[in-house]
């Protein structure tokens, strides 16, 4: 009889299988709810502070497990904007890993912005959404050029930071010219059939002219810009050309090089070029932030491709986007 009531209070002292999985089931639960809701998009504008502290809490509180909930029922990050005043109360370890960093602030109101003279445009965040490659699509016997949608096959580092430039009014319109700033990202974007497109997205010394004197919803500015090399002179090919070092011919191919006619089959490959194309942007605003001097909008850019230092004949690619940008003293 002792050793039956021994038993028993073992066997009692003892959770059973099925209570540790319950419990095990609805920790899991809890910690996905909770990292689910911190990232959640908020819908409605009240909800912003809330949203921030969520994303916040998130970060310090749930760690590792809640982030591996987040993994496994393919969610992603929170990579959606928040205003710039939101994104400064963060701190490196709470954005890093996120894809905040590629992305730019949110602009909330439709105020009216009139600059002042010495006054520039300051912080400008350009980040694209979409690209598209122009392409030569046969049917019927017959091409035509078409922009052809394509997929960025870059890390989240192809967005333009820093921007800035000085403002003036030219009969009555606002003139942006850019001055300087992380104003170029090396980027690669992948056609449907698998060819991959270079080319350094940029707006370096742009020259934007508006159709107004006053930031507001529906203002527009535009104009063109420098698209340098996507390569420089030091960048070697894989038979160790350059264009201020390395060799000056394909090395293992001297048959093809030594005649008459010299390198005029290759002369391209060996001559390399640092080309400077031309490209043109179109901006809107529809955010306007008197109170914190701030603009947001949407943004069309088109701008010539890679040519391989001078070896080949360009694409021309089509950035679609939306900017931000603050207006400094």
């Amino acid at each position: 009889n002792n050793k039956q009531q021994l038993s028993r209070e073992v066997h009692n002292s003892i959770p059973n299988q099925y209570t540790i999985n319950m419990k095990l089931a609805a920790a899991c639960t809890v910690a996905f709810a909770a990292s689910a809701n911190a990232f959640a998009p908020a819908n409605v504008a009240g909800n912003r502070a809330t949203q921030l502290n969520a994303v916040k809490d998130d970060f310090v509180k749930l760690g590792a497990a809640a982030l591996a909930g987040v993994a496994i029922f393919g969610a992603t990050l929170p990579a959606q904007a928040l205003t710039k005043s939101e994104l400064n109360q963060l701190s490196y370890l709470q954005v890093k890993g996120t894809g905040l960093a590629n992305r730019c602030s949110e602009v909330i109101g439709e105020d009216t912005i009139t600059p002042k003279a010495g006054q520039r445009l300051g912080e400008m965040c350009i980040e694209p959404k979409a690209w598209a490659v122009e392409e030569e699509i046969g049917k019927g016997g017959k091409t035509e050029k078409k922009f052809v949608n394509s997929k960025v096959m870059t890390r989240q580092t192809y967005t333009l930071e820093g921007v800035e430039g000085s403002l003036k009014t030219e009969g009555g319109n606002i003139v942006f010219t850019e001055e300087q700033g992380i104003d170029y990202a090396a980027c690669t974007v992948q056609l449907p059939g698998g060819e991959r497109v270079p080319f350094l997205f940029t707006v370096k010394e742009l020259v934007a002219k508006g159709n107004g004197g006053s930031f507001k919803p529906g203002f527009q500015m535009g104009g063109d810009f420098s698209v340098p090399s996507y390569r420089t002179g030091l960048f070697l090919d894989p038979k160790g050309r350059g264009g201020t070092t390395g060799y000056d011919m394909a090395v293992a191919l001297p048959g093809l090089q030594s005649g008459e006619e010299g390198d005029a089959e290759m002369f391209k490959e060996n001559n390399k070029t640092f080309d400077v194309g031309q490209g043109r942007i179109e901006m809107e605003v529809n955010k306007v932030n008197a109170e914190e001097s701030e603009v947001g909008g949407v943004f069309v850019a088109s701008q010539p491709g890679d040519t391989d230092m001078g070896s080949k004949v360009p694409k021309k690619i089509l950035t679609k986007g939306i900017f931000y940008a603050k207006i400094l003293d």
